[in-house]
């Protein structure tokens, strides 16, 4: 970044003109260089670029649909068993539950219009240079706020059959961690939970445990944006003061969720980042108190809201997976949440423990997977 900087800086000195317009472009485009540090454009040379492009215009006319359709506020979608089931046809793609989804998105206060803007922008779609060892493919739309996750048959399979529960579970708690998904068709389209990224200065996956949970850091200058693991983390602490007991009881709630569900594997998506001094104040301001109290209650009766686990949300992008502590604001997610105990992972677990004797290792059944994320998000907060 500094060499960049400075690099402009010797662009601005050598302008004969140097009018304000020069200097913002400038800074334009050093702020567009900054936004794609880790990632990379997939533009029409790269491999994914038809595959991208048909997504954008697949996806822009599935939410025309919805647009030019609206789905009325008196029946809610998920009271209707047909909208589970529901298939149409845009173009190459096909989509499943379209109502559905879309109800999501308006309960999450996300208009049609400005989902498909996102989705469907001029600016080319981003892929992560990262560490990651999925085998699925994932990319970013332009603006950052949106993943799309390829799945396969039998993920895809899974979402469907769980779907009700899964919005009868964000209707019942609205600030739930687990990631939103928001329309799927062999791929999935979720909120990013790291969003917006620019300040971030680091990442993990945690999973509780300890085998495969240690990455190296990127070297320093590297491009490539390396998401850290469970023993990276050790000696540190989620700060929350406050806001622990509403994280403690909301990661119990979600995790409890996924073990009815019989699914392991998932992990909560932890970055941090710190507040500027102006932030934290801030956040004590009684205007911004009214505008978290009408962001966070919806209306609710108090009774309601206490039993939802609701909380004041931030006056922030992306609330629904931003806490801030007293110094740092941390992103917080649960994510990957498809792996179902069946048999492979049993057989997977009984390998393992006789591999890994004395360690802890992820593929354990569902009811010990949970209790052991719980706690160690309860051991690694204060």
């Amino acid at each position: 970044f500094a060499a960049l900087v400075v690099h402009s800086l010797l662009l601005l000195a050598a302008s004969p003109k140097g009018p304000r317009t020069y200097r913002r472009r400038v800074w334009r485009g050093l702020r567009q260089q900054w936004k794609l540090l880790g990632v990379f454009e997939i533009d029409q040379k790269h491999e994914f670029y038809a595959l991208t492009y048909m997504m954008k215009e697949g996806l822009s006319a599935a939410v025309q649909n919805t647009i030019d359709n609206p789905i009325p506020v008196s029946s809610p979608p998920q009271e209707c068993p047909r909208n589970f089931a529901e298939e149409a046809t845009f173009g190459w793609m096909e989509t499943f539950a379209g109502p559905v989804f879309a109800s999501l998105r308006r309960s999450l206060g996300m208009g049609e219009r400005e989902y498909q803007r996102s989705l469907s922008a001029e600016g080319y779609y981003l892929q992560f240079i990262s560490n990651s060892k999925s085998k699925a493919d994932f990319f970013l739309t332009n603006d950052k706020r949106f993943f799309l996750k390829t799945q396969n048959r039998r993920e895809i399979r899974f979402l469907l059959s769980n779907l009700k529960n899964y919005m009868a579970h964000l209707e019942k708690y609205p600030h739930s961690l687990l990631v939103k998904f928001l329309g799927e068709k062999y791929f999935i389209v979720m909120q990013s939970v790291f969003y917006p990224d620019e300040r971030i200065v680091a990442r993990y996956d945690i999973k509780g445990c300890e085998v495969s949970r240690w990455t190296n850091p990127a070297p320093e200058g590297s491009q490539v944006i390396v998401v850290l693991k469970d023993l990276n983390f050790e000696g540190q602490y989620i700060t929350l003061g406050q806001q622990r007991p509403w994280l403690l009881s909301q990661v119990r709630i979600d995790t409890a969720f996924l073990r009815a569900l019989n699914v392991l594997d998932y992990s909560l998506l932890l970055a941090h980042q710190p507040l500027h001094q102006d932030e934290q104040h801030n956040s004590l301001s009684f205007a911004t108190l009214i505008m978290r109290t009408k962001k966070s209650v919806n209306a609710s009766p108090l009774r309601e809201f206490q039993a939802q686990n609701r909380r004041l949300l931030p006056n922030f992008k992306n609330p629904l997976h931003v806490i801030d502590g007293p110094e740092q604001r941390y992103f917080v997610g649960i994510i990957d949440i498809f792996t179902v105990y069946g048999l492979k992972k049993r057989l997977e677990h009984l390998w393992k423990r006789l591999w890994h004797r004395g360690q802890t290792f992820s593929t354990v059944s569902p009811p010990l997977y949970c209790q052991r994320l719980c706690q160690w998000v309860e051991d690694h907060t204060k």
